[in-house]
């Protein structure tokens, strides 16, 4: 068996990729620009030639290729993705190599990187909810992602917590992401004060004493409280990791959020919320154990000695 795996995070806007060894040592990373505009057969092709290209930096052939692609997706098959476009193309049409190959849900394989190994490895159950552009969320159960019956599990971000709010993109009135995704509240702010800002503007505003900010960023922390605690309910993680741009907002976000989920879960405790570990290497070290996976090792990640365990619980 080769050394090593080739990882690829496929997002709509950038390709993240890596060259995993067998011992865990990223040995190589690179970030491409994903072609979307040029269309689904660009974006594919441009998938073969990244994975041609790591695999030359890796040294040779790969013992298997993990994918963490966007949209419904099975272990041999990318069946749909409205922001590239494709549909129902082929585990191996991705990779121009005779090697294994593993696909994976962009946001339930980064949930994977977490529980193997980032801030749910000492956990089996957690709630793994990266805030960026917009909000998906990764079901972590018994240490695996769990996907519902044809893989729509994990849409938090579509949830309703304000019935009669702002409608969404999706169709839906008042969800989650139309509150509290990092493009929602630069949105918001914007609308409100007339200054455009991103979610990192916002956040510096805060401390300045801006009202406009700190309505727009109640809004989004109660958002996630309704949410969260509709989560806790149902499924009773053991912890909620928070991940994507908006969890570096740190204690401005994580502390009031764990105050009002403490408030809203009268009758039982509410689960700690801790900061995602892998940060931005959450789904190419996910996608690195697919490969590895594919490749005939299921354990893999599980010895692997990843600085990535010092992320405490930030609430």
């Amino acid at each position: 068996m080769s050394s090593f795996v080739v990882a690829l995070d496929v997002g709509g806007t950038s390709m993240k990729g890596g060259v995993v060894t067998h011992s865990g040592e990223i040995a190589f990373t690179e970030r491409r620009d994903t072609p979307r505009e040029r269309g689904p057969a660009a974006v594919v092709e441009s998938i073969r030639s990244f994975i041609d290209d790591l695999a030359v930096a890796g040294g040779g052939d790969p013992a298997g290729v993990g994918l963490a692609v966007p949209g419904l997706v099975t272990p041999n098959r990318a069946l749909y993705s409205a922001n590239i476009g494709w549909r129902d193309v082929k585990a191996e049409d991705f990779v121009p190599l005779d090697v294994p190959v593993m696909l994976g849900h962009d946001v339930r394989t980064g949930g994977l990187g977490e529980s193997v190994l980032g801030a749910g490895r000492e956990v089996s159950d957690f709630l793994f909810i990266p805030i960026g552009t917009g909000i998906a969320g990764a079901i972590v159960l018994h240490g695996e992602p769990y996907g519902g019956s044809v893989g729509w599990g994990g849409e938090i971000g579509h949830i309703p917590v304000f019935p009669d709010g702002e409608p969404c993109a999706c169709g839906q009135v008042g969800c989650l992401e139309t509150y509290a995704s990092a493009s929602a509240i630069g949105r918001r702010y914007s609308a409100r004060s007339g200054s455009h800002a991103t979610s990192k503007r916002v956040a510096e505003l805060i401390a300045s004493g801006d009202p406009v900010a700190n309505a727009v960023w109640d809004d989004a922390v109660e958002a996630l409280s309704l949410a969260l605690t509709t989560y806790t309910l149902l499924l009773d993680p053991e912890t909620i990791v928070l991940g994507g741009g908006l969890a570096e907002a740190g204690d401005l976000l994580a502390v009031p959020l764990a105050e009002r989920l403490r408030k809203r879960l009268a009758f039982r405790a509410a689960p700690p919320l801790r900061k995602a570990a892998l940060g931005v290497n959450a789904g190419m070290l996910g996608a690195a154990l697919l490969g590895w996976r594919a490749a005939g090792w299921p354990e893999a990640g599980t010895a692997w000695s990843l600085d990535v365990l010092k992320s405490p619980p930030v609430a």
